[in-house]
């Protein structure tokens, strides 16, 4: 992608990524899935998702799993109406930057 992508929206996929299963998912398979969309690293991405848990919009639980533990994210109801609040001001935006780009203003 050849746009900077800020934390707030970086916050805003991988909340949406985690809303997707109601379980909560795990750390790698919230980096495949946000990969999916912008590439974006490891070392980028465990931040944001400590970020968020101190912010209380994600919980995190550890479960075993083949052998050791391995921690999943869920999110929470304050993480659900922020996530609510992305979605508004991204329609605003993204429609904005599309007139824009198709000779509105």
């Amino acid at each position: 992608m050849v746009f900077n992508t800020g934390a707030a929206l970086l916050d805003a996929i991988v909340l949406a990524v985690v809303s997707k299963e109601q379980e909560g998912t795990y750390g790698y398979k919230i980096t495949q899935d946000v990969r999916g969309v912008l590439e974006v690293s490891e070392s980028t991405l465990y931040p944001v998702l400590r970020r968020l848990q101190k912010d209380n919009c994600l919980e995190a639980y550890d479960m075993a799993y083949a052998g050791r533990n391995r921690r999943y994210y869920k999110i929470t109801e304050k993480g659900a109406a922020q996530l609510q609040l992305y979605k508004i001001e991204w329609k605003n935006y993204s429609s904005k930057i599309s007139r824009m780009f198709e000779g509105g203003i």
